[in-house]
């Protein structure tokens, strides 16, 4: 069975971070590219899975996800 998950893929000045949305747990992966930092990611999720079982999936369905920007102040 395959699951879709959401990811976040941020692009920094020297890497790419992704991270899962939904999962119980903390899941990151990264890489020099978009498709390496997407490729790690899926990788450390399967590994998540796998050593902690399917009920780490069991969270509430991400529908979307919005990004947006806010001031603060500093």
């Amino acid at each position: 069975m395959e699951r879709q998950i959401k990811i976040i893929i941020e692009k920094h000045p020297d890497t790419y971070v992704a991270y899962p949305l939904g999962l119980k747990g903390v899941v990151i992966g990264e890489g020099d590219t978009y498709e390496a930092a997407l490729a790690d990611v899926r990788s450390a999720i399967q590994f998540h899975v796998e050593t902690f079982g399917v009920d780490v999936l069991d969270g509430d369905p991400v529908l979307e996800a919005f990004i947006t920007e806010t001031g603060v102040a500093v």
